[in-house]
């Protein structure tokens, strides 16, 4: 097992900076035009593939570094590049993780590879889990699988919301319920194949923030996939199903569902993105602060700024350890006892969302205008405390765990 440090090896330096070289070279220049024109930027993401980034060789390096650090590092210097750049070309992630958490070896090898493409013909996949009626409320999502068993294939109807990548994606994994008496212990997650008929795009979100990520509804219609596009088998889904029916019947205890599963996985990288933009647009302002004069000394001197700066940084390297600390448990299969994973996405996104806002204050009139990059930066950073589990379900996760009490 290894053992939790600070201090990155020399591999993970190298990576850090080919990321940080990346992000400063390619992804920065590029972020006020694909902000503007809210559409993804195919073209950095051809570019990330090219050089090995956007892979799925790559992503599995990091997912299986032993340290637990490989994803934080990568998210926090993309994200440092740009929030809506950076989840274009993240957010197949997301559904890899899907995949991950619940395929059998069969289907992680069959289906995340079609999820990338190749350098000369990108691809992006979606994880489909919010709806119209059911965000936070897991429970109450209505898109339904219903098995048919004479042709070994599930039938899917429904709509999907808020999908990063939701309706141009080559895959897209969606979870559904396949017993509705037993709420949210009656999901399961499924693949939909490209070309699908039935699977279409539905009405493409026009955003605060992070513009250059297409978020988008998916509508299913009559949806047909093959049984073996179940993730984790028809066999294991009864199995889980019949427990989950028994500890319901006992008034037993819960059950994880195929969506928080994922949610659970991915919440430290969250949080690894947050610090990223929270880095980002305190080094906008702490250079700012040195070069701009008033009153005829720079305005850093004045201690007023000073302690912003002072107390961003801080909160910054807090918000890392919370998630450095996440993800080497995740790793190494320490229990979050007291949600940490929660506490890392909860405190680095509120970071986020904090920092940038003083950096806007730092610089007064020019940080809000387009100008300047801390305008687009606290527009990115208010997503990170709603999507993948809003700051007060994260505290409702973390009290819930500390009590043992069902807080409501």
């Amino acid at each position: 097992m290894a053992e939790f440090t600070l201090e990155l090896n020399d591999d993970q330096k190298q990576v850090k900076e080919w990321l940080h070289g990346f992000a400063a070279d390619v992804i920065r220049p590029a972020a006020a035009e694909w902000d503007e024109r809210e559409e993804t930027p195919w073209p950095v993401i051809q570019e990330a593939a090219k050089v090995g980034i956007y892979s799925l060789d790559f992503y599995a390096q990091q997912f299986f570094d032993p340290t637990g650090l490989g994803i934080p590092m990568a998210m926090e210097e993309l994200f440092w590049g740009d929030a809506g750049i950076a989840l274009s070309i993240v957010g197949t992630g997301l559904a890899a993780v899907g995949v991950l958490a619940n395929g059998t070896e069969e289907q992680i090898g069959t289906w995340i590879p079609q999820m990338y493409g190749d350098a000369d013909d990108v691809k992006v996949a979606a994880f489909c889990s919010s709806e119209p009626d059911a965000g936070s409320d897991v429970a109450s999502m209505r898109t339904r699988a219903v098995y048919d068993e004479a042709k070994d294939e599930w039938v899917l109807n429904g709509t999907k919301t808020w999908a990063t990548n939701g309706g141009i994606a080559n895959v897209h994994v969606v979870v559904a319920v396949v017993d509705p008496d037993i709420g949210s212990k009656g999901h399961a997650s499924f693949i939909v194949p490209p070309d699908t008929p039935g699977l279409s795009q539905g009405q493409k979100f026009k955003k605060h923030g992070i513009r250059a990520s297409h978020t988008a509804e998916v509508v299913l219609e009559d949806v047909r996939v093959p049984g073996h596009c179940l993730l984790g088998g028809k066999k294991k889904l009864d199995e889980r199903l019949a427990r989950a029916r028994e500890r319901a019947k006992a008034g037993g205890e819960r059950v994880k569902n195929a969506a928080m599963a994922t949610f659970e996985a991915s919440r430290p990288a969250v949080g690894a993105m947050a610090v990223g933009t929270a880095r980002a647009a305190y080094e906008v302002a702490l250079d700012y602060a040195k070069t701009r004069s008033q009153f005829g000394r720079p305005i850093i001197d004045n201690q007023g700024i000073a302690f912003q700066l002072a107390d961003m940084r801080t909160r910054i390297d807090a918000a890392r350890l919370l998630v450095w600390r996440a993800s080497w448990m995740a790793t190494t299969g320490k229990p979050f006892t007291s949600a940490e994973g929660s506490m890392s996405k909860l405190y680095a996104s509120e970071t986020a969302r904090d920092v940038t806002a003083q950096a806007i204050q730092i610089l007064g009139g020019n940080g809000f205008t387009r100008e300047y990059p801390v305008e687009r930066m606290h527009r990115d950073a208010a997503i990170y405390t709603i999507f993948e589990g809003t700051s007060e379900i994260q505290r409702l996760v973390i009290a819930r765990t500390l009590s043992g009490m069902p807080i409501r």
